[in-house]
């Protein structure tokens, strides 16, 4: 707790522009802009007296500020991006607005940050006049944003970079990028050393255990149903990602098969029947209800006659995706905990639930500073009876 109170001092680090003709034009368009302060604080933004040139993870070439001091982050899935900025000590203290935060079971950040209440709140359809009103001198949103807020901010002349933050390959690239945009180099180093050795560790025990299994006479590799439960009108629809969203990238470093793959919508989620899903007959099931009692689904299914005639049903297979604040299975960096979480699920052997509570400690003491008593009182506190 005690590192928000104290940020640590910004140390940027210069960023090469990709290839010497792009470096050039924007060298060009820098001097161009830098030299009409006007323009680049039309809407009050502050003026840019200090500037450097960087180039965003989604291949922007952006003028920011050497040390930005008044950060915005906001619009839909701006928790992805703001626990990604709390993991730098540096970073809590320069937001100055932040969007809102609830899937229903509260904000982990205000939880964690004392100060929290000091940041304005913004509503996630914020637009552009709202976020110059904070006078931010950088604005950090995910790249989904970009026509909905991010080309009208930047309009009103501040400056907007993008960050992906959808898949274990974008969380290393975006991570060292926030690093060095807030000059901390060094913590996005630590930090996405710890997402790649534990991601590894994890994928590495569950393909041993396969091995194992295989030799013993048995499957090497479980065939796991990942489905989203979403109740509108009492109605329970159901549905599976696509193949390339984290929920099935955890499935598969879990060493299971995902038995939707072949059958994998392109861009969002499909509905299935639970006439698909009997012929699907995963051995194991994981179940996720976003913004609705995941348990409560889960009892809810397990009471209907249909569905106690699945197989993984009948063995006790269903499994209810664990939820602190969050569930852990959407590309915020809980996934690192859903991977082990569904590792332990499916290789107990290799991977037991007292491994698995330690590194429960291990990723928040890491990743947010917090010591075992405050992670039993914020994280473990809202977990599932499962779970637990």
């Amino acid at each position: 707790m005690d590192r928000m109170q104290s940020p640590q001092p910004a140390r940027p680090r210069a960023r090469s522009s990709r290839g010497i003709t792009a470096g050039i034009t924007a060298l060009v368009c820098a001097a161009a802009l830098l030299s009409q302060p006007a323009a680049l604080h039309a809407a009050g933004a502050p003026e840019l007296t200090d500037a450097r040139i960087i180039t965003d993870p989604t291949g922007r070439t952006v003028i920011v500020p050497t040390d930005p001091r008044r950060i915005v982050t906001a619009g839909q899935a701006v928790l992805m991006v703001a626990d990604a900025l709390y993991l730098f000590p540096g970073a809590p203290s320069r937001i100055v607005g932040i969007g809102r935060i609830d899937q229903g079971r509260g904000n982990f950040l205000e939880a964690l940050d004392p100060y929290y209440v000091r940041r304005a709140v913004l509503e996630t359809n914020v637009g552009p006049e709202q976020v110059a009103s904070l006078t931010p001198d950088l604005v950090i949103l995910k790249s989904t944003m970009k026509e909905r807020l991010g080309d009208g901010v930047e309009l009103l002349g501040i400056p907007v970079v993008y960050v992906d933050l959808e898949t274990p390959e974008q969380y290393q690239r975006d991570l060292l990028f926030l690093g060095e945009l807030l000059g901390e180099p060094s913590r996005a180093r630590d930090v996405t050393d710890y997402f790649a050795s534990i991601t590894e560790e994890t994928a590495a025990l569950a393909r041993k255990a396969a091995r194992q299994a295989a030799g013993d006479g048995t499957s090497g590799r479980p065939t796991v149903l990942f489905l989203y439960a979403s109740v509108t009108g009492g109605e329970t629809a159901f549905q599976v990602p696509p193949r390339d969203w984290i929920q099935t990238t955890i499935v598969e470093l879990s060493h299971a098969l995902p038995v939707w793959i072949d059958d994998a919508p392109v861009g969002g989620w499909r509905t299935v029947s639970l006439e698909q899903i009997a012929a699907w007959n995963p051995d194991v099931i994981t179940l996720v209800a976003y913004r609705r009692d995941v348990e409560a689904v889960k009892r809810s299914l397990i009471a209907q006659p249909a569905w106690r005639e699945l197989e993984a049903v009948r063995r006790g297979a269903l499994h209810s995706f664990p939820v602190d604040f969050y569930s852990w299975d959407q590309p915020d960096v809980r996934w690192l905990l859903g991977l082990q979480w569904l590792t332990s699920i499916l290789w107990p052997q290799a991977f037991p639930p007292g491994l698995l509570r330690e590194r429960v400690y291990d990723f928040y003491r890491i990743l947010y500073g917090m010591d075992r008593d405050s992670t039993d009182r914020l994280i473990y506190s809202r977990l599932g009876e499962e779970f637990r």
